[in-house]
């Protein structure tokens, strides 16, 4: 069982930078597969990306490829998601997942276990 934790969102004009971090409980952080997902009220959930569990893979979103780069350090059992270049249409609710196995996951049902998310604001 692991625990997810996200924090680091908030308010930031367009063009600005966010780092988003998924502290996760439990001492099998690093069998975990991860991902970032958001959804903003009205929307549905979407991918934004995903990470395996030694990091060496990586998978983006279009929308986010090339301003967002996800990232983990399993001997902090977080995960993190920079983003730069920060768009109006980025706005919403960030959550991480994470489940067993080495692949990387897209579909927001192959997740176990979520994150309760943090707001992302971006203001033009």
């Amino acid at each position: 069982q692991v625990q997810l934790v996200e924090s680091g969102g908030g308010l930031v004009q367009a063009g600005g930078s966010l780092r988003l971090s998924c502290a996760a409980s439990g001492r099998t952080f690093s069998t975990y597969a991860m991902g970032w997902f958001r959804q903003d009220p009205g929307k549905e959930r979407e991918f934004v990306a995903a990470i395996n569990w030694s990091g060496s893979r990586v998978d983006y979103a279009d929308s986010v490829k090339g301003r967002f780069t996800i990232s983990r350090d399993n001997t902090k059992n977080t995960m993190y998601l920079q983003m730069n270049s920060l768009k109006p249409e980025d706005t919403a609710v960030y959550y991480c997942a994470a489940r067993g196995g080495n692949q990387l996951y897209r579909l927001g049902a192959s997740y176990e276990h979520w994150g309760q998310g943090t707001q992302v604001i971006v203001s033009s």
